[in-house]
């Protein structure tokens, strides 16, 4: 009987110390980041990169390594952005191109969120789509140019043609990764609860498949940038405006490298920018809904 009663006391408290430590583990600290640590960890180092690039640049420049209409010295480029501002085109450049390059990402997620449901959930149309979306993934979208102008003329549809063309595939592929993911145990528990059909590819499919679909959006604005780029800098017309590949090939046929280092920063600045502001905090979202990145 003692013994009995030994044993229940060591069992209550094994389950107290057990309960204690998922306590612990539950209560989850947070505080706020110092704006110094921020700074130190995420605004200095690429500062410090940027100001390598330009030390290097410099240095290039002064060892005289090639011809200077070759190579235009940072200053140079940097009187490229002064003159565009004062002549007030500098944000008509970037605006241009970015809402067209938003506006396509936007139709391209319109209509490849749906082609890549219906692609991941029904077996027969992934038999037939599947490879296709695959082939219209590698291929370059640049290739989509001519046919585009050829069929719609220099207009801005032909741009936003050529935007789906290269964004839609990867956009739909994306998100099939990622419901080939979901664990099907969850499938079943969804099903049993009764989330079928669009409850259940609400509810279910589209949370449990995020990660994938969110790598599959970044890899669709990659691939809308990139083909509205090409798209400008082949199909020029007044019709269209001037956008950041209009700059570039201006720049070209003009000889002014220093307009096309203009260009190609803001084009790289641009990029980098969608990333930060808009797919980092989904992504830090996403995992930290997941418990896979601690608030701190």
């Amino acid at each position: 009987m003692a013994s009995t009663e030994t044993a229940a006391k060591d069992t209550a408290r094994d389950l107290a110390g057990l309960e204690a430590g998922l306590d612990a583990l539950d209560a989850v600290r947070v505080s706020r980041t110092p704006v110094r640590e921020v700074l130190v960890r995420k605004v200095l180092p690429p500062v410090v990169a940027v100001v390598l690039v330009l030390v290097v640049w410099q240095i290039l420049i002064w060892a005289k390594v090639t011809d200077d209409y070759k190579l235009p010295s940072p200053s140079l480029v940097w009187g490229e952005v002064t003159d565009a501002w004062a002549q007030g085109t500098l944000l008509g450049f970037i605006w241009t191109s970015v809402s067209r390059g938003l506006l396509g990402f936007l139709l391209a997620l319109v209509i490849g969120t749906p082609l890549g449901l219906l692609v991941s959930r029904v077996r027969l149309v992934r038999a037939a789509i599947g490879p296709v979306l695959s082939g219209l993934q590698s291929l370059p979208s640049v290739a989509w140019v001519p046919p585009a102008v050829i069929w719609l003329g220099l207009n801005d549809r032909m741009m936003f043609a050529v935007i789906l063309l290269g964004a839609v595939p990867s956009i739909a592929n994306g998100l099939v990764s990622g419901v080939d993911q979901i664990p099907p145990l969850h499938l079943r528990a969804g099903r049993t609860l009764g989330a079928t059909g669009l409850r259940g590819t609400w509810h279910i499919v589209l949370p449990a498949s995020l990660p994938g679909y969110l790598a599959g959006l970044k890899q669709g604005w990659a691939f809308s940038w990139r083909s509205l780029m090409a798209a400008e800098i082949i199909a020029s017309s007044p019709d269209l405006g001037v956008g950041l590949g209009q700059l570039l090939e201006q720049g070209r046929e003009t000889s002014s490298m220093s307009m096309v280092f203009l260009a190609i920063i803001l084009i790289l600045t641009v990029g980098i920018a969608i990333d930060l502001l808009i797919f980092s905090p989904l992504e830090r979202w996403v995992l930290r809904s997941r418990g896979l990145l601690v608030k701190n």
